[in-house]
């Protein structure tokens, strides 16, 4: 075995493991801090440290799906975790992040808030005591913050459950003086701004495709440097980066699976590294936009087969 100077310092031991723990580790969820996931986390940070005013900075972070929302809300999340106020016995919990439900009514929006507050409320159609009690436990559990995650959520509701939401959101953002950060797609941030007097307190950050840059160059060398593979691997050359664009549509998750799979069969197949040309590999499992991509490849050769 090589002395993996291809890995970054800290990653080099995780290379001599044995191939089912490196597969297992590849498969491992874990944060990678690319800088537009870091810029919206400074700004979060920011916003949970604002003093308490009449209006509060609200956040909007919209983009497709997969292109890490929810997961830069869980980092954030985990970094500012629950605890325990020895002094009142009482939990503290700074950020309440919730996942909105399929069809989210105000009450429940409001059984979810209370639900992530362990309050145990469960009693249906009583709209105004859930209120109260939420009202009542984000000031006790101290929290700073309310993140209210895929927000597109709504749109599965009535336009009056919609209007009813959306007030909801507003009294919220009145009453308890605390930032109120949404996330969700493109139709979210549409569906927001038909709220005029909730639309002009979001700002909107969104989070876009990756391009063939510098950027992504970037990520593509810091994967490189942490998959425990033990030769090093093509990840960063041009031909490389632009076959993994073209096969994830420049969507986040997509190329973290990719990658992540490209991974797993240089162990299996004792390559201990990524190449360009396995990403023309037909038996490559993808995700349904690489699978079109492929379909569009093998008829063109077969066209040019028949020239």
């Amino acid at each position: 075995m090589s002395d993996l100077f291809h890995l970054a310092d800290s990653y080099r031991a995780r290379a001599r493991w044995p191939d089912a723990d490196r597969i297992a580790w590849i498969r491992k969820d874990r944060w990678l801090g690319f800088p537009k996931a870091e810029a919206v986390r400074k700004t979060l940070d920011a916003m949970l440290r604002y003093p308490p005013r009449t209006r509060m900075p609200c956040l909007l972070i919209y983009g497709q799906t997969g292109m890490g929302k929810s997961r830069i809300v869980e980092r954030f999340e985990a970094e500012n975790p629950r605890g325990f106020n020895e002094a009142t016995g009482v939990a503290t919990i700074p950020v309440v992040a919730v996942q909105l439900p399929p069809q989210p009514t105000d009450g429940e929006f409001y059984g979810e808030v209370l639900e992530k507050l362990r309050a145990g409320f469960a009693a249906r159609g009583d709209t105004q005591r859930a209120r109260l009690l939420t009202r009542r436990l984000m000031g006790q559990v101290g929290a700073r913050m309310l993140i209210l995650d895929e927000i597109n959520h709504m749109l599965a509701c009535t336009p009056r459950q919609q209007r009813i939401f959306l007030n909801t959101l507003r009294y919220l953002a009145n009453d308890l003086q605390i930032p109120l950060v949404c996330t969700g797609n493109h139709e979210a941030q549409a569906a927001l701004l038909t709220d005029a007097a909730l639309a002009e307190r979001f700002d909107a950050v969104e989070l876009v495709r990756w391009q063939n840059d510098e950027a992504f160059r970037l990520l593509m060398v810091t994967l490189a440097a942490i998959l425990p593979l033990r030769r090093s691997s093509q990840l960063e050359e041009e031909r490389c980066r632009t076959s993994v664009l073209d096969l994830s549509d420049g969507n986040t998750g997509r190329i973290f699976r990719l990658v992540e799979t490209l991974a797993i069969r240089a162990i299996e197949n004792g390559s201990e590294c990524i190449e360009a040309s396995d990403l023309d590999a037909d038996d490559l499992l993808m995700p349904s936009v690489s699978m079109k991509v492929i379909a569009q490849r093998r008829a063109r050769t077969r066209a040019r087969g028949r020239v």
